[in-house]
């Protein structure tokens, strides 16, 4: 995610919501950590542990709730990332026009 908002030209703060896809809690608190992110901007309808971690459609399923979280929380940006053995390794940002 850092080298997605890097690329993006967006600081952390520039993100209303983030969606970050987890097998285990503690993988959502490091990021956050890591990243410096507040709690109440991720995953804020739950997140893989909560809503499910399908095999093969995690990142469609991160991408749809992240899709459908923006409008009902006035988002204007987003970011999804999802984990690839053992780190967040694939971003995609988005932003409500």
């Amino acid at each position: 995610a850092r080298a997605l908002l890097d690329k993006v030209g967006w600081s952390r703060d520039h993100v209303d919501l983030f969606e970050i896809n987890e097998a285990f809690a503690a993988v959502v608190i490091g990021v956050c950590r890591d990243l410096g992110l507040a709690y109440d901007r991720v995953n804020v309808h739950g997140g893989a542990v909560a809503m499910g971690h399908p095999i093969g459609a995690s990142g469609a399923r991160i991408l749809t709730t992240l899709l459908y979280a923006m409008p009902r929380n006035e988002a204007r940006r987003g970011v999804v990332a999802i984990c690839l053995a053992g780190g967040e390794a694939v971003a995609l940002a988005i932003e409500r026009m």
